[in-house]
């Protein structure tokens, strides 16, 4: 059916509210109306829609309030990234379009019949006309609202907390992953050395060093252990004293002199260092002599390796169980420089990908405040998830702190294009992004706005410049 402009393509006829085929006062809204009230609502339209017939879209969004008499409908909200979310299935008896009509704005909210549906739409005038008429039917209207509004809510947050989770999750994997490489490397090296120990060890078993071999290999053992962290050579000295040490490790007849030769180096030790043991040790066993040092002080260092990815490991464990436990709602003391400190940790992988450096300026004053409100991280994640994306390759991303009378205050700044004239009336709307399809939801912002000024009783604001924007967060010292 071809739509004429104006009216609804399944719109069939009119009718008066109070024919008694209807039976509205069989539904809640209407549930209390007199005969009288009935009939003052006077005539509406009737819209007979297939299944998968299209009630109303974003691009005609409805301007009436519809009462479904037979069928099933269902409404569906296409996301910035191309997704759809099923938000609302409506059956016979339920009522809609009074959001649009209470808020004045489009939704972009396609509803459309799963099967065939028996409407009644009562137009905007109209509908004014009924909520200023009839007090009962306004409660009902209203509270269909607002529990639509709240539901509504609950999902965008909900969507935006598993959109951040996703996000998050991404980097820690990276993040977990190259500690986690790192020590496994090191773990399967640390076992070849034990095994090549526990072979040479067998080797001097067989012929018992003496004392002065002995006294020899505790030297170069002390030695090595002091400066198994010496400073760092430039390549080319590097590759000059690993040539020095395995032209010297083949003269003497050393086995693996390639392989061991850079280790050596790395531990500090010179040829002239090693002339004891060619001078203590009898050519066939020099080679197990420096093959067991080699092998002893590398160990040691893949010992410090497995140490570090640990610690790195338990470092971001720390970091989400902080963030985790920012969602817990008693009443306890957050040190906001360590609040701030684990969500650029769980960001880190992000701010290396783009090449941008965090530049701190945290007032060393108390930082702490005492709040029973929750999802602070998520405030600093969306704030610098989005400082990130304003920022160029390489730029820069200041954090700053200071203290006011009574508050705390957080700054984050980056240097980007600026925020346009024209945006900076919506930054804080729900679904409103300047960002490409799938690169944002429209939420961040305005979810960091809600957690700021509802659940700790703060402020958010902006200043926005070409080539600085800084979004100030501003935190009662006691939310109690």
């Amino acid at each position: 059916m071809q739509e004429v402009e104006g009216q609804h393509p399944y719109i069939t006829g009119r009718a008066s509210l109070s024919d008694p085929s209807f039976n509205l006062r069989r539904l809640r809204v209407f549930a209390s109306l007199t005969d009288a009230e009935l009939s003052s609502l006077g005539e509406c339209d009737q819209m007979e829609v297939p299944a998968d017939g299209t009630i109303f879209t974003p691009e005609r969004p409805i301007r009436g309030y519809c009462i479904l008499l037979e069928g099933e409908v269902v409404a569906d909200r296409e996301e910035h990234d191309g997704s759809v979310t099923r938000i609302g299935v409506g059956q016979a008896g339920d009522c809609f379009g009074e959001v649009i009509l209470l808020s004045g704005k489009p939704k972009s909210v396609r509803v459309y019949a799963l099967t065939p549906c028996r409407l009644l739409r009562i137009g905007e005038e109209q509908f004014w006309q009924m909520m200023a008429c009839c007090p009962t039917v306004r409660r009902e209207v209203l509270a269909d609202s607002a529990k639509r509004q709240y539901s509504y809510q609950a999902e965008a947050l909900h969507r935006e907390k598993l959109i951040s989770l996703g996000t998050l999750a991404a980097g820690l994997m990276h993040e977990l992953h190259n500690p986690g490489s790192a020590a496994r490397r090191a773990s399967s090296q640390l076992r070849e050395n034990i095994l090549r120990l526990q072979e040479l060890s067998l080797h001097f078993c067989d012929q018992p060093v003496n004392e002065r071999q002995l006294a020899c290999m505790r030297d170069l053992q002390q030695e090595a252990i002091v400066h198994a962290r010496c400073s760092a050579m430039s390549s080319m000295e590097q590759m000059d004293a690993e040539d020095m040490m395995t032209d010297w490790l083949e003269r003497a007849g050393v086995q693996n002199a390639s392989r061991i030769a850079p280790r050596l180096v790395s531990m500090g030790l010179k040829t002239e260092e090693l002339e004891c043991t060619r001078q203590a040790f009898s050519q066939d066993r020099l080679s197990d002599a420096l093959n067991w040092l080699e092998s002893l002080v590398s160990s040691i260092a893949l010992v410090d390796v497995v140490e570090q990815s640990v610690a790195r490991m338990s470092e971001l464990v720390m970091a989400v169980k902080k963030f985790a436990y920012d969602d817990r709602c008693s009443l306890r003391r957050v040190d906001m420089h360590d609040n701030i400190q684990s969500t650029l940790t769980i960001l880190g992988h992000k701010l290396r990908q783009r090449g941008i450096e965090v530049v701190r300026h945290f007032d060393a004053t108390d930082s702490g405040i005492q709040t029973g409100g929750v999802a602070l991280s998520q405030v600093w994640t969306n704030l610098l998830d989005n400082a990130i994306d304003a920022s160029a390759d390489g730029g820069i991303i200041e954090v700053r702190t200071w203290n006011d009378p009574d508050a705390f205050c957080v700054g984050i700044v980056d240097h980007g294009t600026g925020i346009p004239e024209e945006v900076r009336p919506h930054i804080f709307e729900p679904f409103f992004t300047t960002k490409p399809v799938g690169k944002g939801t429209g939420l961040g912002l305005e979810i960091a706005h809600r957690i700021v000024t509802q659940n700790f009783k703060g402020t958010l604001s902006f200043d926005s410049k070409p080539g600085r924007t800084e979004f100030q967060v501003r935190l009662p010292r006691s939310t109690s």
